[in-house]
């Protein structure tokens, strides 16, 4: 398939507002795409790189290079290229990867070259386009869109789902059943502003405490034990604690979900930073295990005794993971009948506060398990953090944020009076906002380097985020989770902002 088709529908569904419309054009396209490009072309619609990060700046793709005249790119090549790229490192490697991204750029037209700016710098970004692209899939080779769904499921990866649709068609899809040794992706939970909120949507639910740990699925088959992160990484050989424990418990055969968390000295969860870093060393797992030993707390069964539970309700679920799993290994919950019971509800969320966890997960008790999805069956419930910063600089945006000031760089003020850069966020911003944020960041500029912007430290934003970790990359040793603006507060001024010292004091277990 070649790049400017790929470049043409990416922009024709993002321009397009209504789902059916994005539907159809990605069944068109999937309907003239080789199996063979499909783990590229996906990835590439939903604006991500199989390679990950390449480490390539803005310095370097801002050098002009003259663009081809007629489009012949394919995205094999443009992935072959771009894997070339993102394995280069050592002396020299500035110079190579300017060569590779000048041959990749000289040899893409000007439509080609704006789509490979944003696809390397984050800017091709289209929501939740996987899941837009399953019913496109569906329709391009007439099957239902629910089986392909369950597939993609069961699968972990739209991608060899798609793979095995476009080469055998509809009857691909008995290939793809519930495997113990096989992760799937998990259930994910819908938000909601307060307890009884949740309550009242759900009815009869189970209210459980939610853990700042690492989401770990654990498969067992006899005495072979895998792990995997949500993401479907294998993190067996990581985490020795984890394969003993499995080892211990009652059946023999089962697919269990869960979070890995750890606790300090006096028996509070200790930051998600320090899970993720005891998680993600690859080296000395001993040492490591010593110096942050993790525990397993499992809330659900997908699969005991080689019987598939995912459609059972999850009343019954629980049911299973009680009879394997003793209940020091269960997440704490507490059931509820409905909205007579929110009290009840709104207690178990305070004491799990009080006990350092961020929140509360409310599940329905007949819900069946969404593997892949947000599923409205489960709702999380946890305190909105929010800081008044203070706007340092934008960076100009790609895409369809092209020509707008999009990615803010965000400060905390100092004890000496300056700011201190958190983070950057180019969420919650709807298109009216990008508009009056470009112009009014405008006027406020001092200085620019042609891609980032300088301004005065006026602008003073609401900011909310999910939590804080450390971070050398930023002065003040800790950066923001998951940052997304509320809104504007032209109503305060810098002077009003948020210092480091108030954001460090709201979260003592974490220090640069």
């Amino acid at each position: 398939m070649l790049l400017t088709r790929l470049a043409r529908v990416s922009q024709e569904v993002a321009a397009a507002s209504a789902r059916s419309r994005k539907v159809a054009l990605l069944a068109e396209l999937f309907r003239d795409a080789e199996a063979a490009d499909v783990p590229i072309v996906i990835p590439y619609l939903a604006g991500r790189l199989p390679q990950g990060r390449l480490g390539v700046g803005w310095k370097v793709l801002s050098r002009p290079v003259a663009p081809a005249a007629e489009p012949s790119l394919t995205v094999a090549e443009v992935d072959a290229l771009l894997t070339e790229l993102g394995a280069v490192s050592g002396a020299g490697s500035q110079a190579e990867r300017a060569r590779l991204v000048g041959e990749l750029m000289g040899a893409a037209t000007a439509d080609e070259q704006r789509f490979l700016v944003g696809l390397i710098t984050g800017e091709v970004r289209q929501g939740a386009l996987d899941a837009v692209a399953v019913e496109g899939l569906a329709q391009a080779v007439a099957a239902p869109a629910a089986d392909v769904r369950r597939a993609v499921m069961l699968a972990g990866s739209l991608q060899a789902v798609a793979e095995a649709l476009l080469s055998a068609g509809p009857a691909a899809l008995d290939r793809f059943r519930l495997t113990v040794g096989r992760p799937v992706l998990p259930m994910l939970a819908h938000s909601a502003s307060s307890v009884a909120e949740a309550v009242d949507k759900l009815g009869a639910c189970a209210v459980e405490e939610k853990l700042d740990g690492i989401r770990v699925q654990l498969h067992r088959d006899g005495d072979t034990v895998r792990l995997y992160t949500r993401t479907l990484d294998d993190i067996t050989d990581r985490l020795p604690e984890l394969i003993s424990a499995a080892r211990e418990l009652r059946g023999e055969r089962f697919i269990l979900d869960g979070e890995v968390i750890a606790f300090d000295a006096d028996g509070r969860p200790r930051s998600f930073q320090e899970i993720a870093g005891r998680v993600g060393s690859r080296a000395d797992v001993a040492t490591a295990a010593r110096a942050v030993p993790v525990s397993p707390v499992f809330f659900d069964a997908l699969s005991v005794d080689g019987h598939d539970l995912l459609d059972l309700p999850f009343a019954d679920r629980h049911a299973e993971l009680a009879r394997l799993v003793p209940e020091p290994m269960r997440v704490r919950r507490a059931l509820v009948s409905g909205p007579e019971d929110r009290r009840q509800a709104e207690e178990f969320l305070a004491e799990t506060l009080e006990r350092g966890h961020e929140g509360v997960v409310v599940k329905a008790l007949d819900a069946a398990y969404s593997a892949g999805r947000r599923g409205a069956s489960w709702l999380k419930v946890k305190p909105v953090h929010t800081l008044d910063l203070v706007v340092l600089a934008a960076e100009w945006g790609h895409g369809r944020r092209t020509g707008k000031l999009s990615n803010l760089h965000l400060g905390a003020r100092t004890a000496d009076g300056s700011f201190a850069m958190l983070g950057k966020t180019f969420k919650g911003m709807t298109d009216a906002l990008l508009t009056w944020q470009t112009e009014r960041l405008q006027e406020l500029a001092v200085g620019t380097d042609g891609h980032v912007v300088t301004v005065r430290p006026e602008l003073v934003v609401e900011i909310a985020y999910d939590g804080l970790q450390r971070s050398t990359r930023y002065p003040a040793g800790v950066t923001l989770r998951f940052a997304r603006v509320v809104r504007y507060r032209e109503d305060k001024r810098p002077e009003d902002a948020d210092t480091v010292e108030t954001l460090l004091a709201a979260h003592p277990g974490v220090t640069p």
